[in-house]
């Protein structure tokens, strides 16, 4: 057994399948995993594999016109996913997808099809919570900004919904889990850019907050409590706790 270790990022996963495909020792003598999220065990032999665009870009491609263009989205949210497994179940699901092409997104009862959507459905739902929980501030230097701390790695599929919101806007989403940010530019793409906490730090504190509107979305949040109808239970069903660490309304 060949178990070939790849960077945590789509395109060091997609080097990876790249690596461990043209290896030709047979599927089921490969494994892809996830160069810090692996135990050594005995009788395997580990590889190093560095991320390579031009690998990377094959791969992409390949699922693109061999299966489907929804085939590519959601191994991309699969390999967004937090799940130390995901680099192999992605590779495992391409194996089906490049025997059986685009009807692979069809086999659920294929336990790698049903892996793969299990691991993109949970990233897809909570990309999808965090557009209606994000809460930007705006900086003095009229920077919008908004701090999340995702399961999952979201800031990619988020980024779009914004763009296109608020196109003519300077802002910027970091991910303080993963200390990485999406920038906008106003009029420009988006763009993903790591930055360390103290860079950020560093970043608030030169330009403070210049709006009131955080108090006031604060007061409106209350005054429209029904204090006899509060429900905890049920809010939390719908807004579990750990969303709440950057919404203003519960700071």
């Amino acid at each position: 057994m060949r178990a070939f270790l790849c960077e945590d990022s789509l395109e060091g996963i997609f080097t990876g399948v790249y690596d461990a495909w043209a290896s030709r020792l047979g599927h089921e003598h490969v494994r892809l995993l996830l160069r810090d999220q692996y135990e050594p065990e005995l009788f395997v032999e580990y590889e190093e594999v560095e991320p390579d665009g031009e690998k990377s870009e094959k791969v992409a491609r390949s699922i693109q016109r061999k299966i489907s263009g929804e085939a590519f989205r959601v191994v991309c949210r699969a390999a967004f996913s937090t799940r130390p497994e995901r680099a192999d179940a992605i590779y495992r699901f391409l194996v089906e997808g490049f025997r059986h092409g685009g009807k692979a997104l069809r086999l659920l009862q294929n336990p790698a099809v049903a892996e793969i959507f299990a691991l993109s459905r949970k990233v897809a739902n909570e990309a999808h919570q965090f557009l209606e929980f994000i809460r930007f501030e705006e900086l003095a230097n009229g920077v919008l900004f908004a701090t999340i701390s995702p399961k999952s790695r979201v800031l990619m599929l988020v980024a779009p919904h914004f763009a296109d919101r608020f196109p003519g806007e300077n802002w910027l989403i970091y991910d303080d889990i993963r200390e990485e940010a999406v920038v906008h530019a106003a009029g420009e793409d988006w763009v993903t850019a790591k930055l360390p906490k103290e860079r950020v730090d560093a970043f608030l504190a030169a330009n403070g907050a210049l709006d009131g509107y955080e108090d006031l979305w604060k007061a409106f949040f209350h005054a429209i409590g029904i204090k006899e109808r509060e429900n905890p239970d049920c809010q939390r069903n719908f807004l579990p706790i750990w969303y709440r660490k950057h919404m203003t309304e519960f700071l």
